[in-house]
């Protein structure tokens, strides 16, 4: 499956009541640092300017890079990081991290800068009403690359991924390297064998392993988290993400060590409900005084990464995790729940049919903005679009810039900025821009729709809609089948909200279950045999599969189960479809007879019925 040859470029949409208005800046392939407005009118070029990415600084200042090592010698390495005014002007450059010597070259200086770097005064390097980076001074953090060997992790040169921080005058004041971190990473031993193999080996500089391959890099600025005393969210610590490895981190900026991690492997019981992040890029914590502040967004790519154990995509192991979808995530860095997505589902593709309608397996990022909503560089199409909170697509752009061998339009990442951050320019007329009906929509010399001659034919019968008649199962479709109703009537629905009144119930049955699963229905069934033996017990029912917080609260690792509570204190528990006279002595104690003969039954997952 793949895009038609000919599309649009440019603003295709531009809702002006619903959109936060402003310039974009972006890398148009092979021509420089663009700025365009909302209309897509190309409004400040600085031909030229490589940019891994590029940022607006307030008063018309760029920040890029003058160009980029030979790729026979590196991977991915800018010679340096400048800062521009409006006319071109290098007003602030760095340099000097490695005296390199590339073949026949001279000996040259390079900052080796590669995917971030953020200038102090603002945290993620994008506008906040609360935050702007400074321009005539501060310190600037770099991500950049280092050769190093280390046969903790393979055997290989490994190309690895330095945090370096730089004054003003490009003194080089604190560095970090993800390789002296190995052992915090939580790789398995299976991921650990498939790296030490093939550390993601790339041919540049006579062959090197791109191991982690971070590519976004900012600090946490101030939070309300650590306001609340979560000293893992210090303003100076820093977040990073690791496109190989499926990682996200947190560091300490004094210590160096990783305080906050999702990855590689997403099977622990919090994050498995994020589901496996893959190959993701711009994870980066959303900046005080924006909507969402303090969750972490993410674009989290699909695709391909990932060590760990051969699958029948991954033969060796390596990129073992896939998907071919993308998902913008936000995710509440404390309770790791997912608080807002853009998916392909909220995007109302079909699924899995269409599910790569939203697709970039490399690049890309996402931006919070002041009105809620979110910038998303869909990198690998060249598509730039805003989503509001209900994910109606207010604003969008794909580039026309093209690369002239491959013929692809790629964006790594673009900014939003206010008007007021380029003085330079009058502020724009901007004009509405509403969706073209792509069904009627003809390039010059192609027939409209319809005209044909009509004929009936005899005996047809009209067309199914039904979807689910397809040859792939739809997401849809995926509901399991239910084979008991719970009698509502005898069984109080327990919810987060409502479960406190659990306190003022003397004594107390409730049933841990899901209308999906036999072994509840049999449970449920004995239960309400046999209800009036125990009439002065209240029974309640808590439906699993919508209240995952008490499930984890309670630690039920199968179901059924059943939780005897006295005023709102577990006093035993009951796991599995039990005899019936078994059950029925249980309640009989829990009548208060004899509270010695409990017998609370050991939480293992191999007695619990799945």
């Amino acid at each position: 499956m793949g895009h038609s040859t000919i599309y649009p470029t440019g603003t295709t949409i531009y809702n002006l009541q619903k959109s936060f208005s402003g310039y974009t800046v972006f890398q148009a392939l092979e021509k420089g640092a663009l700025l365009i407005d909302m209309n897509g009118k190309e409004v400040h070029l600085w031909e030229g300017l490589h940019g891994f990415p590029n940022k607006i600084l307030p008063g018309g200042y760029v920040m890029g890079h003058r160009g980029a090592r030979d790729p026979k010698y590196g991977m991915q390495d800018m010679v340096d990081l400048v800062q521009v005014d409006f006319e071109g002007n290098v007003v602030w450059e760095f340099q000097q991290y490695e005296l390199i010597k590339d073949h026949e070259d001279q000996p040259e200086w390079m900052a080796r800068a590669h995917h971030d770097y953020q200038r102090e005064g603002s945290s993620t390097g994008y506008y906040s009403p609360d935050q702007a980076p400074n321009v005539h001074k501060g310190n600037t953090l770099i991500l950049a690359h280092k050769n190093v060997y280390n046969n903790q992790i393979s055997d290989k040169r490994l190309l690895d991924d330095v945090i370096i921080e730089v004054d003003w005058n490009g003194n080089i004041i604190w560095e970090w390297a993800c390789n002296e971190h190995f052992d915090e990473l939580g790789f398995d031993e299976e991921g650990k064998n498939v790296l030490f193999r093939n550390p993601n080996m790339r041919k540049a500089g006579g062959g090197m392993g791109d191991w982690m391959h971070i590519n976004s890099m900012s600090t946490l600025g101030e939070n309300h988290f650590y306001d609340e005393g979560d000293v893992r969210f210090h303003p100076d610590n820093i977040i990073w993400d690791a496109r190989e490895s499926n990682i996200i981190a947190i560091i300490d900026k004094k210590t160096g060590k990783i305080v906050w991690k999702l990855g590689p492997n997403y099977k622990d019981k919090k994050s498995k409900e994020i589901g496996q992040i893959i190959g993701q890029h711009h994870a980066h914590m959303i900046p005080k005084g924006l909507p969402g502040e303090g969750n972490i967004l993410v674009f989290d790519n699909g695709g391909w990464a990932g060590y760990g154990a051969p699958n029948p995509s991954s033969l060796f192991g390596q990129k073992n995790a896939l998907r071919d979808y993308s998902r913008i995530l936000e995710i509440n860095p404390v309770t790791l729940k997912i608080v807002w997505q853009y998916t392909p589902k909220e995007a109302l593709f079909k699924e899995p049919t269409d599910s790569f309608r939203f697709y970039s397996p490399y690049i890309s990022s996402a931006q919070r903005l002041p009105n809620g909503n979110t910038l998303i560089t869909e990198g690998a199409d060249g598509r730039l679009f805003e989503v509001t909170k209900d994910h109606e697509i207010v604003w969008e752009y794909v580039s026309p810039y093209m690369n002239k061998e491959s013929k692809f339009n790629m964006i790594y990442r673009a900014y939003r900025v206010p008007y007021e951050w380029v003085p330079q320019l009058e502020k724009p007329e901007e004009k509405e821009i509403k969706p073209i009906d792509i069904s009627e929509f003809r390039v010059p010399g192609a027939a409209p729709k319809g005209g044909a001659k009509k004929v009936l034919v005899t005996g047809t019968r009209p067309y199914n809609t039904d979807e689910e008649a397809l040859c792939i199962e739809l997401s849809s479709e995926k509901s399991v089948p239910l084979v008991y109703e719970v009698d509502r009537e005898s069984f109080g629905e327990l919810k987060k909200e409502n479960f406190p009144t659990l306190k003022t119930v003397e004594k107390a049955l409730v049933l841990f279950g899901g209308e999906h699963c036999v072994n509840c229905k049999m449970m449920h069934r004995m239960i309400l045999e046999h209800k009036n033996s125990y009439e002065d017990i209240s029974l309640f029912y808590i439906d699993v599969q919508k209240e995952k917080e008490l499930v984890d609260e309670y630690g039920i690792r199968g179901i059924p189960v059943v939780v005897l509570f006295e005023n709102g204190k577990v006093i035993s528990r009951m796991i599995g479809v039990k005899p019936l006279k078994d059950f029925l002595a249980q309640l009989e104690v829990f009548k208060g007879k004899h509270a010695e003969g409990f017998m609370e039954e050991p939480k293992k997952d191999h007695e619990v019925q799945r």
